[in-house]
């Protein structure tokens, strides 16, 4: 299986179970490996034939911008789900980290690793 990735893709996102985290977004990064084969893409050199980077990050910005997240293993949970059952990765692995977000310490976040046999 191959791996395509998206790198520190930051966005604002409504996450936290705080009151002064519910009342703005925060700044989230994510760094997404998407396992699918490449094959097929890598052969005709066709857009169609590979999940479109671009397509990705425009569905997660405007999906994340609707609601709210009260945990960044949901907000993980939602971002596999989507690559998965949206764009057929077969497997994915998210890293989803909130910058700044308590003093002194630069990141706090979770990895995930999902597959498309674990997600209904």
């Amino acid at each position: 299986m191959d791996i395509l990735f998206i790198e520190n893709f930051r966005l604002p996102v409504s996450v936290g179970v705080y009151p002064r985290e519910k009342a703005a977004p925060q700044t989230v990064e994510f760094s997404l490996q998407i396992g699918v084969s490449t094959c097929k893409a890598g052969a005709s050199d066709e857009l169609h034939d590979t999940i479109n980077y671009a397509e990705v990050v425009d569905y997660l910005k405007a999906r994340l911008a609707e609601g709210h997240f009260n945990l960044l293993e949901s907000l993980a949970e939602f971002v596999a789900g989507v690559l998965i059952k949206r764009y057929g990765a077969r497997r994915a692995r998210v890293s989803v980290a909130k910058i700044g977000a308590m003093q002194g310490v630069g990141r706090v976040g979770v990895v995930i690793e999902r597959s498309a046999e674990g997600i209904a």
